[in-house]
């Protein structure tokens, strides 16, 4: 049977799974929030729908007609099909850790059929606009280190595939003087991707030019006032080069991540080696590319990357 515990309301064991999920997950502070948000709005409409404030014992009672009711209730305020997925993974990982501490048991949310998400279909660059952006000139007239800089960003992304986040987040302890790059992706999960030679030409370039030394503990890519680069200014500087050289909206930062994948791809590469250079903890995730299956990690990353031989 559920303890029921001494607190009052189910949103009092709200804390303790945040906590868990920072610390026992290691999960970020941006995917926490969001889990806040999303168990948040669960409870206010539970205020709504029970006409009261939600107690342990409600959620043990809820049918599946409840859950059902929830999503339509988001609904209504028009969230896309994809957050309304969200927001039902979020409840079932609340439902599942309360039900670890034995404090709920409801069968009724596991059997709540997600909604189906749209074929997701990743919008890469063509090889000829990815080298353009990767090449391009200062869009604005500024200092040799900052354009030094953003040119070693894009490069990166589109040489190595990383998220605009797992490049920005690196220390100068994470670049290494000569091999591979280690990087800590989702999950906390870590993954090895060789850089080629443009790349690592490119980001030395930058660190010659940068007006302070780079230290184990600084940011690799600093914004101008010396803090460590924002995404939102590599979004901005996609956005000029956009219109610079007249690319699609769909040219963004991440864009060059699918670019990446889909170029290797496309020039025989294999795909469980490009899944381990993306850090995917799916292959079917990586499938979203091509159905392209051909030889061997490094083949992949020093025969058909379009800038493997520069």
């Amino acid at each position: 049977m559920p303890k029921s515990g001494k607190r009052k309301t189910a949103e009092e064991y709200l804390p303790d799974w945040l906590a868990h999920l920072a610390s026992g997950r290691r999960m970020s502070a941006h995917t926490v929030a969001a889990y806040e948000r999303d168990i948040e709005k669960f409870f206010e409409f539970l205020g709504e729908h029970l006409g009261k404030t939600a107690r342990l014992g409600d959620l043990s009672t809820l049918a599946l007609s409840d859950f059902r009711a929830f999503l339509a209730w988001r609904r209504r305020d028009d969230v896309s099909v994809k957050t309304l997925a969200r927001l039902l993974s979020s409840v079932r990982a609340f439902f599942r850790y309360l039900e670890r501490q034995e404090l709920v048991e409801n069968a009724a949310i596991h059997s709540v059929r997600s909604p189906k998400l749209p074929h997701a279909v990743p919008k890469p660059l063509a090889v000829e606009a990815a080298a353009a952006v990767t090449h391009a000139s200062p869009v604005n007239t500024q200092e040799a280190w900052v354009s030094a800089r953003d040119a070693a960003v894009l490069t990166l992304l589109y040489g190595a595939g990383l998220r605009v986040s797992e490049a920005l987040g690196l220390d100068g302890k994470d670049w290494p003087a000569d091999g591979p790059l280690r990087i800590v992706g989702k999950g906390n999960k870590e993954r090895v991707v060789p850089l080629i030679p443009e790349v690592r030409t490119l980001i030395e370039r930058y660190l010659d030019l940068r007006p302070t030394p780079l230290t184990d503990g600084a940011p690799l890519f600093i914004g101008v006032r010396g803090g460590r680069l924002g995404a939102r200014a590599v979004q901005k500087l996609m956005v000029r080069l956009r219109s610079a050289l007249d690319l699609p909206d769909s040219a963004t930062p991440h864009a060059l991540r699918h670019s990446f994948a889909t170029h290797l791809l496309g020039n025989g590469g294999d795909l469980r080696g490009i899944q381990e250079l993306l850090g995917h903890a799916s292959l079917s995730t990586t499938q979203r590319y091509t159905e392209v299956d051909s030889a061997t990690l490094l083949d992949v990353y020093d025969k058909a990357h379009p800038r493997a031989d520069g």
